[in-house]
């Protein structure tokens, strides 16, 4: 059986899923599993399609204390006990800079053009191209495709890509990127068979999670986003701020004496709903909790949500639908609803009852917006992304590697 591992990095975890080839080209998952705790309490969990437990096993703290570590780990794991060889390895890649719109095959040298975009993302980056250099170094004939968080928005038009900046830094890459790519492309192409004439309209997609932003799409195609040149800007998230005045930044440096690294620590680790509640970046505990900071973060969570989703309807002049998706999008029909009632002003009404079971379709009859909830799926676009371009190589070589 053919099989393609995708990997998704993080610091301190390593996400993988396994998917076979099946008849005319079709991915059907057959595992999935990580590695987290990586440099201090390492644990490597895995089930089957049914949710059927696989692997739990701890390791002690020196066995795994990055992330290549983890990917020989569980490497060994699939390949000695559960004699899986993938014949393709797709990644997650967050920063794909101003030279990628689509996939690429990877080889050395685009490891090092995408060492240049580390600065730019760094709670993603340097863990996402980890396990790409340690498979490079293992396994050099294998076939590994970077998928890009920013090639999805690179449709954008020049107004909604750039910075009213001088010409010449845009030129170096300082622009709008936006992210979640990834995830508004499985959306949008998902949309045509849930709804397919929403599918060709003015669409809002909130993927609102730890990481939280909204795009818009207009007949699927995305025309702006929340995020800018970093995964800093547009809504807060769990642990950073959101849009912000870059006065703030000057006055860090200026008055309060942080040096450029400090800042940017503070600036990905220490805001957002964490920096406002003082208690957790974790909506649930938030939620969970009956501290008046709490309520706070949640408040301006559900303010700034609505307010750039005014923004975004303003690009798509106009609205036919808005959808929530990732993990508080898809889980805590309290936010839904809150949000709703930020964009009543849209003829936005939900039926609380379809709301609260977590229905695909959750607006109200009355509702001049019809609002969906779609579950998002970033692994399974980055395994069709990577069977496209595996079904591209040479007959020969990829005939090679199934025999090997």
């Amino acid at each position: 059986m053919d099989t393609i591992l995708v990997v998704n990095a993080g610091s301190s975890s390593v996400k993988f899923r396994i998917y076979s080839i099946e008849n005319e080209g079709m991915l059907r998952q057959q595992l999935k599993g990580q590695i987290d705790g990586i440099g201090s309490r390492p644990r490597l969990r895995a089930s089957g399609t049914e949710g059927d437990p696989l692997a739990d096993r701890a390791y002690p703290i020196d066995a795994v204390p990055d992330v290549p570590a983890a990917m020989d780990i569980a490497g060994a794991w699939l390949r000695d006990e559960l004699r899986i060889r993938p014949i393709a390895v797709g990644h997650r890649v967050v920063h794909g800079g101003p030279d990628y719109d689509r996939p690429v095959q990877v080889d050395h040298g685009v490891v090092t053009r995408l060492e240049r975009f580390v600065a730019l993302a760094p709670l993603h980056q340097p863990h996402n191209l980890a396990p790409i250099r340690s498979i490079l170094a293992n396994f050099p004939e294998l076939l590994q495709v970077a998928c890009f968080d920013t090639a999805f928005h690179r449709t954008h038009s020049a107004v909604a890509d750039h910075y009213a900046i001088p010409y010449g830094l845009h030129a170096e890459g300082v622009r709008r990127y936006g992210f979640h790519g990834l995830s508004y492309e499985y959306i949008a192409k998902t949309l045509p068979k849930i709804a397919p004439k929403i599918a060709k309209g003015r669409v809002i997609v909130a993927h609102l999670g730890s990481g939280a932003s909204m795009c818009a799409l207009s007949g699927g195609r995305s025309i702006d986003s929340t995020m800018g040149f970093t995964a800093l800007d547009g809504l807060p998230m769990g642990t950073r701020p959101g849009q912000i005045d870059p006065g703030v930044v000057l006055y860090l440096i200026s008055e309060k004496g942080m040096s450029a690294s400090n800042v940017q620590n503070f600036l990905y680790r220490d805001c957002g709903l964490k920096g406002l509640s003082g208690i957790s970046n974790d909506m649930r505990e938030l939620e969970a909790s009956d501290n008046v900071n709490a309520k706070l973060a949640i408040d301006y969570f559900v303010y700034r949500t609505g307010l750039n989703a005014g923004m975004l309807a303003a690009a798509l002049q106009g609205l036919d639908a808005f959808v929530f998706t990732a993990g508080i999008g898809e889980n805590s029909a309290t936010l839904r609803a809150r949000i709703a009632e930020q964009l009543r002003w849209l003829g936005v009404t939900l039926d609380q009852a379809e709301n609260s079971r977590h229905s695909r379709l959750i607006s109200g009859s009355n509702s001049l917006i019809p609002v969906y909830v779609v579950p998002t799926d970033e692994e399974l676009m980055i395994a069709q992304h990577t069977l496209s371009l595996l079904m591209k190589r040479p007959t020969t070589n990829v005939r090679q590697e199934r025999a090997s």
